[in-house]
């Protein structure tokens, strides 16, 4: 096991990120964030939720080996995407009313664990932060430099990982895998079969859970963007900026009615608004101020049969976004 010391950057380029999910969306994070790294930014920390958490594990990953951001763009180039579609509409089908989704998301295991395996870190106990000025309030489980976001719809609660591990009785922080992490976090309902265990009967901080079935599905349905995260509560002021990366514009967006002609349409629509919905987040002046807003080229987050040239749109909407607000912050 290994410790990440903090970044040696001069404080006025250190931050915090927050990126928010979007599925395919995502590689307009990498736009942004390469162009944060190419004007001198250095991350303490990084959180993200679904796309956002793909992204952020592999920053916090290079981060703790030293490695260059930069090689974040050629990694995310390896993914095969239509490979995140397992099946055809028989097994589909099937694995949605017998694991309900209708993927099996083990193609992102196997991509993001691969490339997290040739970066040299694969275990929250490769993220250790040491950092003595971090927040004094900070418990054992916080100090990392990765935290991604989980929908756990069997107890209601949104969940920060590695933080709530021991919430589930799982306190040994250090040997959870990161991918196991980011693959929960990426479960779209019923697009993606969800992450399910039994949890034993523990105690974490001052409440009792008792054993149960836990089900955790996409952090997006409860905290798509927490740009909050790393703000700290022991009253001391901030050293450096959380910067926040969303995958939409900046305005509130009214999106195309659905047309509902029975239950299946009613289904299809439901499905879709949950799924898409994260555009349509208001986001508060307090936010708006440290969040970068990329435009998403009006595509959506299961389009797995994107093209070169959607991506390349996406990235280059990402770099010019980031390179604006560079212009705002200075």
């Amino acid at each position: 096991m290994t410790t990440q010391q903090p970044p040696t950057q001069t404080p006025a380029h250190k931050a915090d990120l927050v990126l928010e999910g979007g599925g395919v969306k995502g590689i307009g994070l990498a736009g942004a964030v390469l162009a944060l790294d190419a004007a001198g930014y250095r991350f303490s920390r990084v959180a993200g939720t679904s796309a956002g958490a793909i992204a952020a594990a592999l920053i916090a990953a290079l981060n703790a080996r030293g490695r260059p951001i930069s090689e974040l763009r050629d990694i995310l180039a390896t993914v095969d995407y239509p490979k995140f579609e397992s099946g055809n509409v028989i097994t589909e089908a099937a694995g949605l009313l017998t694991h309900m989704g209708l993927h099996d998301g083990d193609y992102l295991v196997e991509w993001l664990g691969d490339a997290l395996e040739q970066i040299g870190a694969t275990r929250f106990g490769d993220l250790r932060l040491d950092d003595s000025g971090a927040d004094a309030n900070l418990t054992d489980a916080q100090r990392y430099t990765l935290i991604v976001d989980v929908s756990d719809i069997s107890r209601g609660r949104c969940v920060h990982l590695p933080w709530d591990y021991p919430a589930y009785g799982r306190h040994d922080i250090d040997d959870e895998l990161i991918v196991h992490a980011v693959r929960a976090s990426m479960a779209i309902p019923f697009f993606f079969r969800p992450v399910r265990f039994d949890a034993p009967e523990t105690d974490f901080g001052d409440q009792h859970f008792t054993a149960s079935k836990i089900t955790w599905v996409d952090g997006g349905m409860l905290s798509n963007f927490p740009v909050e995260v790393f703000d700290r509560t022991d009253g001391s002021a901030p050293r450096w900026p959380t910067i926040g990366i969303k995958l939409s514009a900046r305005e509130f967006v009214v999106a195309p009615a659905n047309e509902i002609h029975g239950a299946a349409s009613e289904a299809f629509a439901a499905l879709h608004t949950l799924i898409n919905n994260d555009e349509r987040y208001y986001v508060p002046g307090d936010k708006a101020n440290r969040t970068i807003f990329v435009d998403n080229a009006g595509i959506s987050a299961t389009d797995f049969g994107i093209t070169k040239e959607q991506q390349d749109t996406l990235f280059a909407n990402g770099r010019s976004a980031a390179q604006a607000y560079l212009q705002t912050a200075r």
